[in-house]
């Protein structure tokens, strides 16, 4: 093979990069290439953190690529209109890139595919983004697993069976094509600056030395908003910028040395949960606009004027419950939210107000930094209880004693709200103008769920 093209897209890295390994393993020059994809973009907000994360990302991996040798070709169109014709201009035989799990993207990916076949070329992608991906992990029988527990138990005996899979794929430089960067501005793509900046996402291998340092805890301390027990990675994860396969070598390295503690296999189980979520999406497409379990479609959620506006008032944090509305101006104001506070917002909205969960995930689908198809989509339907291996719809959040428990000096609601700085420990929690009465709200869900039992 002559020519190929390294389609990136959420895999913005230079090392231990699937797609990237074949393709020096096969041509003789190889391009690189980002698709600003105008499907996505056209209906995102001016001044989206995640645009603006991908670009900053691609003007260090472009100056990484030419320090290499090579170069970075970027574009803002439709990607499949734009790859084909890419491909075309720089006269590459096979574009090479990584699996993508969702719908969308499968179809996407299928037709690009087409065009490319259609012109004598191929498209050649390859897992990177997990572990284990598709049918890797099944049940006995032969199928998908609904359930997480087995799912987690079989995920850890394939790699203990094989722990090959965790190798890095190695990339040399040798054969990057000459070239000179090209790169939109951000303001030629529609976009404007936001507070990206400010709020400290560094850098993914960084953060993720940093988190090892305090790995040992994090069973315990992810749960409270206030102290820093995550590893902030979800961002990173997402668009790549880390290797799901570096993370999991080096926790499962340190903890046979005994290194990690408890915190270590709680994160690698999170870490397994977001696999889980990947193949729930992959072979249960429909739960992307409906209930995993088809019963739970005949709930009657609240609708009209009113619901609106308890709709607004989540949104927005005007909730009355101080642990709810902290976390929801957390989001707004910084696209990122604490999981913990993920599970009781999308609790309350779904089962103290009424309010059907596809609403509240398209608004974190809109809001959160490290927005994911399947975890969100997952997160939700385990919230609303309509998911594969859900919360029990009888289990109802309460969100006064989630804050009293989470967050009990009430350090991180007064950084969202500072309003209540002078209450005690024991007032903050305490619900101010609420727009629902919890104890109501529950016998009302309680009978809003009754439908799923018929």
């Amino acid at each position: 093979m002559k020519n190929a093209l390294v389609w990136l897209r959420r895999d913005l890295r230079l090392f231990d990069h699937a797609a990237m390994h074949h393709a020096l393993a096969s041509a003789g020059t190889v391009y690189f290439a980002f698709i600003f994809d105008r499907a996505i973009l056209d209906a995102l907000p001016p001044a989206d953190r995640r645009v603006e994360f991908i670009f900053d990302t691609l003007t260090a991996l472009a100056a990484e690529l030419e320090a290499a040798g090579g170069h970075l070709l970027v574009r803002h169109d439709f990607a499949e209109k734009a790859i084909p014709e890419l491909a075309a201009e720089l006269g590459v035989d096979v574009v090479f890139a990584n699996h993508d799990y969702e719908p969308a993207a499968i179809a996407r990916d299928a037709a690009v595919g087409r065009s490319l076949r259609a012109a004598g070329r191929a498209l050649r992608t390859f897992k990177d983004q997990v572990v284990f991906e598709r049918d890797e992990v099944l049940t006995q029988a032969g199928q998908p697993f609904s359930v997480f527990t087995p799912y987690k138990n079989a995920w850890l005996r394939k790699l203990e069976a094989d722990p090959s899979v965790l190798a890095p794929w190695t990339v040399e430089a040798g054969r990057f094509a000459p070239g000179r960067s090209t790169l939109p501005s951000l303001e030629s793509l529609g976009f404007e600056c936001s507070n990206l900046h400010q709020l400290g996402l560094g850098n993914g291998p960084q953060l993720f030395d940093a988190f090892l340092e305090r790995i040992a805890d994090y069973g315990v301390a992810r749960d409270y908003p206030a102290i820093k027990g995550p590893s902030y990675l979800s961002m990173h994860l997402r668009f790549g910028t880390v290797s799901i396969r570096h993370l999991v070598r080096t926790v499962m390295t340190m903890s046979a040395r005994g290194a990690v503690g408890e915190g270590g296999a709680v994160w690698l189980s999170e870490l397994i949960w977001r696999e889980f979520y990947m193949q729930i999406l992959f072979h249960h497409p429909h739960v992307v606009d409906s209930a995993f379990k088809p019963a739970y479609d005949k709930i009657e959620w609240e609708t009209g004027p009113e619901a609106d506006q308890l709709f607004a008032a989540w949104c927005e944090g005007r909730t009355g419950y101080a642990l709810v509305d902290a976390a929801m101006l957390q989001l707004n104001r910084t696209g990122y939210m604490h999981n913990r506070l993920r599970m009781v917002t999308a609790s309350f909205l779904c089962k103290d107000l009424g309010i059907d969960w596809r609403r509240g995930e398209a608004y974190f689908a809109l809001h959160l930094n490290d927005f994911e198809l399947s975890s969100n989509n997952g997160g939700w339907q385990w919230a609303s209880s309509s998911g594969c291996d859900a919360q029990p719809y009888f289990r109802i959040f309460n969100p006064v004693t989630q804050s009293q428990k989470f967050d009990p000096e009430g350090k991180f609601i007064k950084r969202y709200l500072p309003q209540l700085a002078a209450l005690s420990a024991k007032e903050i929690h305490l619900p101010r103008n609420p727009i629902v009465e919890h104890d109501q709200a529950r016998k009302r869900t309680l009978e809003r769920y009754e439908v799923v039992k018929k």
